[in-house]
């Protein structure tokens, strides 16, 4: 906890996939939420098979999803949504042509149900 999953579309050339996670991961870690920058764990999905709507126009994503154990406010989800954004809007590859929509999501894990260990 927590974990961090990028995903982006394949139209997306040249994705710095490496500064992101580092840029993203310092955003994250120096919030007052997150106790331990050991604890966070990130990763980017490359998307191969994607529609967006029904249109054939040149479209792109990035969704950015934070998933956390439940118990923060509201405010703090807000802020760490901002921190991705922010990151996300940089270095995204803005291609001529395409509209690439951005989007973060705060997910609570449940506390009861979530088992972590380290081996």
């Amino acid at each position: 906890m927590p974990h961090l999953i990028v995903e982006y579309s394949q139209n997306l050339p040249a994705f710095p996939e490496a500064q992101a996670l580092i840029e993203l991961n310092e955003a994250i870690t120096t919030h007052p939420e997150i106790p331990s920058e050991i604890e966070l764990k990130s990763r980017f999905v490359l998307v191969d098979s994607f529609a967006i709507g029904t249109l054939p126009a040149q479209r792109a994503f990035v969704h950015a999803q934070l998933r956390l154990l439940s118990g923060r406010t509201p405010e703090a989800k807000k802020d760490l949504s901002e921190r991705i954004a922010e990151v996300l809007r940089r270095l995204t590859p803005k291609p001529a042509e395409v509209l690439v929509q951005l989007s973060v999501e705060i997910v609570d894990m449940d506390r009861a149900s979530y088992v972590k260990e380290r081996l």
